[in-house]
């Protein structure tokens, strides 16, 4: 049980990110104009769901065709990501014979003929395994320009209000429900626009940052054998190690008790922000927010959505991020039984630090 300080400090915490951010996302049933994108959402680094702003796209209704996207891309040779459960780029435990030791895992990818590719996405837990295509490198511009008429290059009005640049990529994401993305943040302006299906996202502000649990975990590739069928994991040579939450928000009922007394600050702060993006809308996802992706299939049983990464502002934003990192909880908090770590033992670790930096600032 929580004492009745640290009650009111969360409490406050609530307030606090209720006065700043509202309890919901905001959504807007047009696009916005690139002076109210850029005020109303992007310097003040807040999400948002926006309505009817790709109605204009052929993609809408045929790409849901998987026909159509079979024969169009009839010749296309294309990124497939493999993994036994869907959950790639994430915490899994890795066997050795000495102990049980966590690891970040990446997938096995192939590249393969999209007709493949996609049925192998459709029959995942026949072949028990799930096939997800994707890939975080440009690959719609370099993989799909098949389909570059369906859609709009760029989103006009965010690249007006963004600095007039175009996207750095553009990545396309063909999945099913099996599909899932660990929490995690990236340094980029996020649109991400759902074609068919829906996507359902749990976000976090940058400045939930010690809610995650960051640490350090050494890297692991997924190997898969067509022959057999099986995967084998193994780290990465040389050893290199990948900074990534620990926090999984939807642990089993077994492991449910267990996740809670480990990761108290996630589970007994404030409630993340839900939403769920449905074809033909955009999310603006600002950069540095954590977010976690589950997804549901349209009626083919395929969730397809297009996202267009922007460089993010190197501003004041970006300095305080760095500065909430720079006093990264879970470093301090290495001697701390993370069950017994309160969020009162974190403000006074943030004092005693911050106090240390300002002495340390005055002989500069």
């Amino acid at each position: 049980m929580l004492k009745e300080g640290e009650r009111l400090l969360e409490g406050l915490w609530g307030e606090v990110r209720e006065l700043s951010l509202g309890n919901r996302i905001q959504r807007l049933d047009s696009a916005p104009t690139p002076l109210q994108f850029l005020r109303d959402f992007v310097s003040p680094n807040k999400p948002c769901i926006i309505s009817n702003a790709i109605s204009h796209w052929p993609a809408l209704t045929r790409w849901p065709s998987l026909s159509y996207l079979s024969s169009t891309l009839s010749n296309s040779i294309v990124s497939l990501h493999l993994t036994p459960d869907g959950r790639a780029d994430s915490l899994v435990p890795l066997e050795n014979p000495k102990k049980e030791e966590i690891c970040f895992a990446s997938a096995h990818v192939e590249r393969v003929p999209f007709p493949s590719a996609l049925d192998l996405v459709l029959n995942s837990e026949r072949k028990n395994l799930v096939a997800y295509l994707q890939q975080q490198n440009d690959c719609f511009r370099e993989e799909y320009l098949a389909l570059a008429s369906d859609c709009d290059a760029h989103i006009p009005w965010a690249t007006e209000a963004l600095g007039g640049n175009l996207p750095e990529a553009v990545n396309l994401w063909i999945g099913n429900h099996l599909s899932e993305t660990s929490f995690h943040k990236d340094h980029y302006e996020n649109l991400y626009a759902v074609v068919s299906g829906e996507k359902e996202f749990l976000l976090l502000p940058p400045t939930d940052m010690h809610r995650m649990y960051i640490q350090d975990f050494p890297a692991a590739q997924y190997s898969y054998s067509s022959d057999s069928g099986e995967f084998r994991l193994e780290l990465e040579k040389p050893l290199r190690y990948v900074p990534w939450c620990s926090v999984n928000p939807y642990p089993s009922p077994e492991t449910k008790e267990i996740e809670m007394s480990k990761f108290p600050l996630y589970f007994n702060g404030p409630t993340p922000f839900h939403c769920t993006v449905k074809a033909g809308e955009i999310l603006y996802l600002p950069s540095m927010w954590f977010h976690h992706v589950r997804q549901s299939p349209d009626d083919n049983g395929c969730t397809i959505a297009l996202n267009y990464w922007y460089d993010m502002q190197f501003d004041i934003k970006y300095a305080y991020f760095n500065f909430l990192q720079s006093i990264h909880h879970g470093s301090r908090l290495m001697n701390c039984d993370p069950s017994k770590c309160t969020l009162s033992d974190e403000l006074r670790i943030d004092a005693s630090e911050l106090e240390v930096n300002q002495e340390d600032t005055k002989d500069g």
